[in-house]
């Protein structure tokens, strides 16, 4: 075995067992990955990732023109689509997680990787009794919690194995605090989400981890822009220019405008703006603008004159994949994965060691 073979079994093996664990992860691996990954941002090529006015990592990522890339859309604790996507066969012939450790690939997540929805409605109104007991049972919770902190949990392993290739975006549900103020606010949907975690990670993980958390999604990046196309959580509320989202840190109202949007809600001409700013002339003509944050029911909804495209489908592992070489054909790049199955294959080497 090649070292290359050797770092893809590597991590193949560690998204794996996060899968198939059957709890929450420890306190102490989960600061260790936190802290990791914090690390890991503070380091990022500023080609890559332009440093703001204080030297920090900014808000924009300029992604390569020279490779493929995956947009990833809201994942709300789904970790079987994320590893059915990373596992997915590639043009190359090899999966995409090879591609991505190989820096033939970029991926790009629109954020929101927390609060399990949609199927698991009921399983949050069950947990809210655990809540409002304070947890002295906790079963229902522990099991939202294995797959909201196990979905971020491979986040950072893949963050910290391909910095420069793997970005995962900020989106309204990353706010472990449920705090309101820095272009966050309190979050509810089936019960009181926002505040039943924060009292969960109080309670179990403790207060030191609560603020390397929220660090790290403070950390977090807000936009991404291609060769053809522009990446955030939501549709932009209003134009952002590259100064702006380069010093998020400094503008709440950046943070609110590209986390919080809603539908219908983006001013007139916004997304085209936005393409203007961030993609060169020769492109921008056949340039797309993608986000999530609201659920669609088809493949994908579009707006803004078909500028804008939102793929958040909560209900099948969807996801774009986008060619170097090639124009945006959102009917063809727009794809959904439907093996799940080969997971269970997967696993069986594990299971032998």
């Amino acid at each position: 075995m090649n070292d290359k073979e050797r770092s893809y079994s590597i991590l193949k093996n560690k998204l794996l067992k996060i899968f198939f664990r059957n709890q929450p992860p420890r306190p102490e691996d989960m600061m260790a990955q936190v802290r990791m990954a914090n690390d890991t941002f503070l380091h990022e090529n500023p080609v890559i990732r332009p440093y703001d006015s204080d030297s920090y990592p900014g808000g924009l990522v300029l992604l390569s023109h020279d490779i493929d890339t995956l947009i990833i859309p809201d994942l709300h604790g789904r970790l079987g689509d994320l590893l059915c996507m990373l596992f997915s066969q590639s043009d190359t012939g090899r999966n995409f997680l090879e591609d991505l450790l190989d820096r033939n690939l970029q991926i790009v997540c629109v954020g929101d990787g927390m609060h399990c929805e949609g199927h698991e409605a009921q399983r949050w109104n069950l947990a809210y009794r655990e809540y409002l007991k304070e947890y002295r049972i906790h079963t229902q919770m522990d099991l939202e919690m294995r797959e909201s902190f196990g979905l971020m949990e491979m986040v950072m392993e893949l963050k910290n194995s391909c910095p420069g290739n793997f970005h995962f975006l900020k989106g309204n549900h990353e706010n472990i605090k449920n705090e309101n103020g820095f272009g966050n606010h309190a979050f509810m949907k089936y019960a009181r989400e926002g505040e039943m975690v924060e009292l969960y990670v109080k309670k179990f993980y403790g207060s030191d981890f609560l603020e390397e958390y929220s660090e790290f999604e403070k950390n977090l990046p807000l936009l991404a822009a291609g060769k053809n196309f522009v990446v955030s959580h939501a549709e932009p509320a209003s134009f952002y220019s590259k100064e702006m989202v380069i010093n998020y840190r400094k503008y709440p109202d950046v943070i609110e405008g590209l986390t919080w949007t809603d539908d219908d809600s983006s001013e007139d001409g916004t997304v085209r703006l936005m393409i203007d700013e961030y993609i060169n002339p020769s492109y921008r003509e056949r340039a797309y603008y993608f986000g999530g944050h609201r659920a669609v029911s088809q493949k994908y909804s579009s707006r803004s004159g078909g500028k804008y495209l939102q793929i958040h489908n909560p209900e099948k592992c969807m996801m774009v994949k986008i060619r170097n070489d090639k124009e945006i054909d959102p009917d063809q790049d727009v794809i959904e994965i439907t093996d799940k199955d080969f997971l269970e294959k997967l696993y069986v080497p594990i299971m032998k060691k």
